[in-house]
């Protein structure tokens, strides 16, 4: 009897960290949901780049998930990703993952041949028209002279996606792995009829992709609210709900696709427009929050008066480095230089101060976006200090894993799955 195909439910999350010792915490946070009788689905990811800077592998990845798992007793499905990959990074991810982001950004607006153009204009062109859709406000057009021009903008992206998820299929076999197509990092949103048409086109190419991870207007930036107007996306996000709507009739793709959205830790005020969305459409949704949760060990390393000193040098050292340290994270941080506190006056403290600095909550008067975002990205500078670092993990592990369930739970699951 054949296997039925590897299926990614309606609700999931983007979890793991960093140093790899959050698993069981992260789980726990799923637990408070699954009490609330909410699914919602583990995928523990971790980029090439990550585990680069780091020097970490993937295995150790999914190891973390897999103990986690087994030591929190979680019975519903997990995956590991191998996130932002593409053809020349993905093989060290092949053999312990089954999940798959493959991250096409940096070939949107790159030409495909003259001659390939003309062969997608024409195979698509039967799916140009008006379309309708009951959460669309009024009319899709999508023309033949927004086809060439999306054709010249993304065909080469699809065709890379093509050439990676046709490695990952020829590797672990057809069915056996989750496919994301992430366009997040781009320096422009996609439009609807552009969303519309990078979804014909990975039909047409045939990845089966179960999520795709679009760059909404506005601005997701590392570990803070989102930047931008908040009405505005509720209706590009609902309009993005409606496109793949579309989409899955039309096109061979998988019925359950559904969107993702990539920095999606702390968009707080974006999250009682999602919540409200999915529930007035049943539409599922995969938010990726893993970030943050570095944060959350560093809020703990700052509330022990012995492991306090650790987080100011880290800080310190980062503070010098700041242009290396973003330059991987260019479109996603914004960090005012001029507004950072020196690390002089950092030195001076208290455990309070530094968190009240760092720990992000809705309104909170103290809270300082710049120095957030430069701890953030610092996480070089916590695994350059090895076992010094981890040593600290060790010292404050209780007030950690308090931070990383309760912010998991607290602040992203419960108003975008549960509601409060």
């Amino acid at each position: 009897m054949k296997n039925s195909p590897i299926h990614l439910p309606r609700f999931s999350m983007g979890i793991g960290d960093r140093f790899g010792m959050e698993g069981r915490a992260q789980v726990r946070a799923l637990k408070l949901a699954l009490d609330k009788g909410v699914e919602v689905i583990p995928v523990w990811n971790k980029s090439n780049r990550e585990h680069t800077i780091i020097g970490t592998e993937p295995l150790a990845a999914r190891k973390e998930a897999d103990s986690a798992v087994r030591d929190e007793g979680w019975r519903l499905p997990y995956f590991c990703d191998a996130d932002h990959v593409g053809l020349s990074t993905v093989d060290r991810f092949v053999d312990v993952c089954d999940f798959f982001t493959l991250d096409v950004a940096d070939f949107i607006g790159k030409a495909a041949p003259e001659k390939e153009i003309e062969q997608f204009v024409k195979a698509i062109t039967p799916f140009t028209g008006t379309l309708r859709h009951p959460m669309l406000e009024g009319e899709l057009t999508v023309s033949k002279e927004n086809l060439r021009k999306f054709a010249n903008k993304y065909l080469y992206a699809i065709q890379e996606a093509s050439k990676t998820y046709t490695h990952i299929k020829e590797k672990k076999g057809e069915g056996k792995f989750i496919t994301e197509v992430s366009v997040d990092e781009a320096y422009n949103p996609q439009t609807p009829s552009e969303l519309y048409l990078f979804l014909a086109g990975l039909a047409h190419m045939g990845i089966a992709a179960q999520t795709v991870a679009p760059k909404f207007s506005g601005k997701f930036l590392k570990g803070i609210d989102y930047v931008g107007n908040v009405v505005a996306f509720a209706k590009e996000f609902k309009e993005d709900l409606a496109v793949i709507s579309l989409a899955t009739k039309t096109f061979a793709l998988p019925k359950d696709l559904k969107l993702s959205v990539h920095s999606g830790s702390d968009k707080y005020s974006l999250y009682p427009h999602i919540y409200s969305l999915l529930k007035q459409t049943g539409a599922g949704v995969h938010v990726k929050t893993a970030g943050t949760t570095w944060l959350e060990e560093v809020i703990g390393l700052a509330s022990e008066k012995t492991t306090l000193p650790l987080v100011k040098k880290i800080y310190a050292l980062a503070f010098d480095r700041i242009d290396e340290l973003r330059k991987p994270y260019e479109t996603v941080v914004e960090i005012e230089q001029q507004k950072l506190p020196l690390p002089s006056k950092v030195a001076q403290w208290s455990s309070s101060e530094f968190i009240g600095a760092l720990k992000h909550e809705q309104g909170s008067p103290t809270l300082d976006r710049n120095f957030r975002q430069l701890v953030h990205i610092a996480f070089r500078v916590a695994a350059e200090l090895g076992d010094e670092f981890r040593q600290g993990l060790l010292t404050a592990r209780v007030s950690i894993e308090h931070n990383v369930t309760q912010n998991l739970y607290t602040r992203h699951i419960e108003p975008l799955f549960v509601g409060k």
